[in-house]
């Protein structure tokens, strides 16, 4: 980077960062922007940083106008007479790890997380993007699915388990499945919310899809912590040592670059065994979707002439996901990154925020001082 920029982060574990060339500075982690001791610690934290290190030639910030993060960026901006650079939370993602190893050229993006606000203001998580410095494309997506009744259904994976069986043409199944859980009335009004699209955003978050699967074993229907239900199908998939056979079902990619999730919820709901059969496939999900998303980023690779994919995005956390999509992209052929240095998840974000407004910013004066010339 060739100006500094100090990046605000985002909603989630939000932390600023501060970077100039090679020089990076994090401030600590604030935590989630919904408590109003971290919204007050980020501007400490900002205001700290540029005292220490100089005032910065732009602020970036997530897309999303409502967070904390975004509505300081430009408050600060204002107070110091610099642009506000707005940086789409997946592109963020990935080109934070381009930072990290001095990427110059093109590179394949495979953005998987709980969510993040997309271009076109829907809520985006499992995302295939090719970027460069100067910008990305969006290039696939996960099979979106409804989120009955809001945000809420992020905590509740029964919601999504009911919210794949609509998304697979077996709505019929949802009341006779969530009633064990919430009983006839709150299973019906799911049902009815999905039927009738109401109170139902779409996302493509692969988070949601983790979430479905585990609640498909009976795993966290509900969840008292983050990522509880995704924490919860790792560890099972973990406890099972049998190799698998390698010829399985998985994921597969449709004409328009979307990747079809649903054939793997339907063999988890299928599979026999009952409760002792649940490290098995809890197991196979991991393997099937791993391999899933590994073709489809190779594809991408293949087709755009990319060497080098870049993996990030909270679901990375999970080390049975990331092992096998490394292994399966290096067969491959494919150079594979992701993050050393910093958080695979939103507490290392803002470092990619950082990057691509750096790069912005000649293209802005240049946009600016052709309006004035104009």
């Amino acid at each position: 980077m060739s100006e500094p920029v100090l990046a605000l982060g985002a909603w989630l574990k939000n932390r600023a960062c501060w970077v100039d060339g090679d020089a990076v500075h994090w401030s600590a982690v604030h935590g989630d922007l919904r408590d109003v001791t971290a919204c007050v610690a980020l501007e400490t934290s900002a205001r700290e940083l540029v005292r220490q290190h100089g005032m910065p030639r732009a602020i970036a910030h997530d897309l999303h106008p409502d967070f904390h993060s975004t509505r300081l960026a430009h408050e600060l901006a204002a107070e110091w007479g610099i642009p506000a650079i707005g940086v789409q939370h997946h592109h963020a993602h990935v080109a934070g790890v381009m930072a990290e190893f001095d990427c110059s050229g093109s590179a394949i993006g495979l953005a998987l997380d709980g969510v993040g606000l997309g271009t076109d203001g829907s809520a985006w998580g499992g995302e295939l993007l090719r970027v460069n410095p100067l910008g990305f494309e969006r290039l696939g997506h996960l099979w979106p699915l409804a989120l009955p009744g809001g945000d809420v259904a992020a905590r509740e994976p029964w919601r999504m388990l009911a919210s794949a069986l609509h998304a697979m043409g077996r709505g019929d199944e949802i009341i006779e499945r969530s009633r064990p859980i919430v009983g006839e009335s709150g299973a019906r009004m799911i049902q009815n919310l999905l039927e009738r699209g109401l109170l139902s955003p779409l996302t493509t978050s692969a988070g949601r899809w983790f979430d479905a699967a585990a609640a498909a074993l009976g795993l966290a229907p509900r969840q008292q912590a983050e990522a509880e239900a995704a924490i919860a199908l790792e560890t099972a998939a973990s406890s099972f040592k049998t190799d698998l056979p390698v010829n399985l079902a998985r994921a597969a990619e449709s004409r328009d670059g979307v990747l079809d999730v649903r054939p793997l919820i339907a063999e988890l709901l299928a599979w026999e065994g009952g409760e002792q059969a649940v490290p098995e496939a809890a197991a196979w999900f991991h393997q099937a979707l791993a391999d899933g998303v590994s073709d489809w980023a190779a594809n991408a690779a293949d087709r755009t002439g990319c060497s080098t994919v870049v993996l990030s995005g909270g679901c990375f956390f999970n080390e049975l996901l990331k092992r096998r999509v490394q292994l399966q992209l290096t067969l491959r052929g494919l150079r594979v990154l992701w993050p050393q240095s910093h958080s695979c998840g939103d507490a290392g974000i803002a470092l990619g925020q950082a990057w691509v407004a750096a790069r912005q910013l000649p293209l802005l004066r240049k946009n600016e001082e052709d309006v004035v010339c104009a």
